[in-house]
């Protein structure tokens, strides 16, 4: 199950996507007890972005548990104008993603759970592969740790004691 678009509930800027709904049945003496996950992406499209799962016995309040995790975990994602910095290849156990910078213009091209991810990141150019499962957990697990990992040009520089001009001349 996945959703469209995001909600911002209590005006704090961050706008939330239910990426995925799983429901776990678990067989008890009298039948089957269902509970619910929800894997959540919030953002605030201005280069910050977390995800959480919540779980809970209906399918709102799992929702609610993993909006308010997610916005324990941001991220910051350094962007180049509306793109990332450089190209990168993330794995986590068998989701690998590959997310490359692309001209202005060309929009967010990828798919279902990673879209989610970057579009609430505030990246709006950018070219995405998902190799390996296609598991969502998983893909927005690697996805995010992936935008964790870009540096920009002025970061490496500042840790390696350079300028900017002294990394791209050599």
């Amino acid at each position: 199950m996945q959703y469209r678009g995001g909600r911002d509930r209590d005006n704090s800027g961050f706008e939330e996507t239910v990426v995925r709904v799983n429901r776990v049945a678990k067989v008890v003496k009298g039948g089957k007890r269902f509970s619910f996950s929800a894997l959540v992406v919030v953002g605030d499209r201005k280069g910050k972005v977390g995800f959480a799962i919540g779980k809970a016995g209906e399918v709102p309040e799992a929702i609610r548990k993993a909006v308010e995790q997610a916005k324990k975990s941001l991220v910051s994602v350094p962007m180049v104008e509306k793109t990332i910095p450089h190209e990168v290849r993330f794995k986590i156990g068998s989701a690998s993603v590959l997310l490359k910078p692309a001209a202005p213009g060309t929009g967010v091209i990828a798919g279902g759970s990673m879209r989610a991810v970057l579009e609430l990141a505030g990246i709006h150019d950018i070219l995405t592969k998902s190799l390996g499962t296609n598991n969502p957990i998983n893909v927005v697990m690697a996805t995010v740790e992936g935008l964790r990992s870009l540096k920009t040009a002025e970061r490496v520089a500042s840790l390696r004691g350079k300028t900017v001009k002294e990394i791209f001349a050599a």
